[in-house]
């Protein structure tokens, strides 16, 4: 769900919104050629722009992380585990 949350729907986003733009702007029933490259090039642009957000800013500093690891024949996940990372 992450994955769409922050690559889906920021490289879809340019183009749906152009979509209805068109729609509910009263084309007219005209027929206009889409700028794919253009809207594709925006959904990379603002794709990139959340990842760098959420990389930058995202995740706690505090603790230490405990990657994922077998326990009882178990994947158990990684976790941030509380403690001083030094």
């Amino acid at each position: 769900m992450r994955l769409f949350f922050t690559i889906v729907v920021p490289l879809l986003l340019p183009t749906t919104v152009y979509l209805l733009w068109l729609r509910f702007a009263g084309a007219g029933g005209e027929q206009r050629d889409v700028p794919w490259l253009w809207l594709a090039a925006g959904g990379v642009a603002l794709a990139a722009i959340v990842v760098g957000t959420l990389t930058l800013s995202g995740g706690t500093k505090d603790g230490i992380y405990v990657p994922p690891h077998l326990e009882n024949g178990r994947v158990v996940p990684g976790r941030m585990a509380p403690g001083n990372p030094r």
